[in-house]
C-alpha cells in the first residue's frame, strides 16, 4: 500500500538495487523499515548479488527520518522500543550483509536516515543533500543510530550533531566521513553510482567479504547494545515534551 511505503529489489549483472519510497518525504514507518531489512538480508544470501545499491524513491530528501505519525501512536515503551527497533534491524542487517552496501543520496536527510546512510559502506551524494540530526529538539536523541553515526564520523562531530541539531551541507558530511563523494548533479551522482557498482560486481565476492568484515571490526557487541538504546528512545518518545514538539515540528 502506498500510505505503508515501499520496497523494491531488482538485479541486474551482479547488482542488487534496493529502493525504498513513502510518499511523506521517505519517511520511514515500522513496516516500511521490517521490508527493508528483510530485503537486505535476501540480498546478502543471493548469490547472484555481488554489490547492493540502496535508494529511495522521488526527487525530494532522501530521507526524512522516523515517521512522526508512528511516533505520536507509540503508547507504551514496549511499542516505543519495537518502533525503533526498526532502525536497529535495517543497521544490523546492513552492517552483516557480506556485499558491500553502496547508499545513493539525492537529496536531504534527517534523523534515522543518517543513521541508514552511515551504516552504508560507501556513500555518494549530490551537494544539496544536507544532514541534520533533530532527534535532540524533539525531546529524545539519536540513540538507536548512534553508533553507526559515531564509527563513520567519530565522537567529537557526532556530538555536535547531536547537540545543535542543525543541517550540515554535503561538503560537511564529505570533510567528516559520512559521504565517499559528493557530485553536482543527479545525473552525475546516477553515473558515479553505477560506475563503482558495476566495478565492485566484477571484484572476487570473498575478498570483498572479507574486506568487510575487517572495515566492521568492533561492531559485534551491536546486537546487544541497539535493543538498549532502542528501549531509551521508547522510554523518552512517551514524554509531553516529546509529544508536543512533534506535534509542532508536523505543522512547519
Amino acid at each position: 500500500m502506498i500510505e505503508s511505503g515501499s520496497v523494491t529489489v531488482q538485479i541486474d549483472k551482479g547488482i542488487g538495487t534496493l529502493t525504498f519510497f513513502h510518499p511523506k518525504k521517505n519517511s520511514l514507518p515500522g513496516g516500511l523499515l521490517k521490508n527493508i531489512a528483510n530485503e537486505i538480508n535476501n540480498l546478502a544470501k543471493n548469490d547472484e548479488v555481488k554489490v547492493v545499491v540502496l535508494r529511495s524513491g522521488g526527487d525530494g530528501p532522501f530521507c526524512a527520518g522516523a515517521s512522526f505519525d508512528e511516533l505520536m501512536a507509540v503508547d507504551s515503551i514496549e511499542s516505543g522500543k519495537n518502533f525503533f527497533m526498526g532502525f536497529a534491524g535495517v543497521i544490523l542487517a546492513m552492517k552483516n550483509c557480506p556485499k558491500f552496501v553502496i547508499a545513493r543520496v539525492h537529496g536531504k536527510t534527517v534523523g534515522g536516515g543518517v543513521g541508514i546512510v552511515a551504516a552504508s559502506d560507501y556513500a555518494i551524494a549530490t551537494n544539496n543533500a544536507s544532514i541534520k540530526l533533530s532527534e535532540l529538539a524533539l525531546g529524545i536523541g539519536p540513540f538507536i543510530i548512534g553508533p553507526a553515526v559515531e564509527r563513520k564520523i567519530g565522537k567529537s562531530a557526532y556530538a555536535a550533531m547531536s547537540i545543535d541539531a542543525d543541517w550540515r551541507d554535503a561538503q560537511w558530511a564529505k570533510q567528516h566521513g559520512l559521504y565517499a563523494d559528493v557530485v553536482e548533479s543527479v545525473e552525475e551522482l546516477d553515473n558515479a553510482v553505477n560506475n563503482l557498482a558495476k566495478k565492485l560486481s566484477g571484484f572476487n565476492p570473498e575478498a570483498m567479504a572479507e574486506l568487510k568484515t575487517v572495515f566492521w571490526e568492533g561492531t559485534e557487541h551491536w546486537e546487544e547494545l541497539l535493543p538498549k538504546r532502542a528501549e531509551t528512545s521508547g522510554r523518552l518518545v512517551l514524554s509531553d515534551f516529546t509529544s508536543k514538539a512533534i506535534q509542532a515540528f508536523r505543522k512547519t
